[in-house]
């Protein structure tokens, strides 16, 4: 195993669960297992770009945050396809929720529900910091954002969290 395959096997021990639960919650979808694996295959074909430029972690989030946003595109086409008429083909829809796959309380039901509704640069920050508990300036890199961008989206996202669960969370 050549060295950079090593490390990114390391590096996939160490943050896949991470990456999936990021996925998870960005796409509202149980089905990102592969959208795992295409973060880590695109991170063992970036490698000689990354070379130790950046923190690892927020290198792969970084990824898994262009793997999402592509992932809502290639949806977002599916569902205008579905809506031409003469388009016969027809998918069940057999995925499981989100909340069946994270097994949600109820008020964690509501707060999944709250962060799913948010635009996706309030999602997106509030994952990152708010459940992830990423730094500001782990959060800014992954974003592409200045570290008083990332601070004043989240607080921006946090105060419209709140509205929608009725000012039920103190953070």
């Amino acid at each position: 195993m050549t060295n950079h395959k090593k490390i990114i096997s390391d590096l996939f021990h160490q943050y896949s669960d991470d990456i999936y639960n990021f996925l998870l919650y960005r796409l509202g979808k149980a089905d990102v297992e592969d959208l795992v694996q295409e973060v880590f295959i695109r991170a063992m074909n970036g490698f000689d770009s990354f070379q130790g430029k950046a923190n690892p972690k927020t290198w792969l989030y970084s990824i898994a945050r262009n793997i999402a946003i592509d992932e809502i595109r290639r949806r977002n086409r599916r569902k205008w396809k579905s809506i031409i008429p003469f388009h016969f083909s027809h998918e069940p829809n057999t995925e499981e929720t989100p909340e069946k796959v994270l097994q949600l309380t109820e008020e964690n039901r509501e707060l999944y529900h709250a962060i799913e509704s948010l635009q996706s640069s309030y999602r997106d920050v509030i994952v990152l910091r708010g459940i992830k508990g990423l730094s500001v300036q782990e959060t800014a890199e992954i974003l592409q954002w200045s570290e008083n961008k990332t601070r004043s989206t989240y607080h921006r996202a946090k105060m419209a969290l709140q509205k929608r669960i009725g000012g039920a969370t103190n953070e």
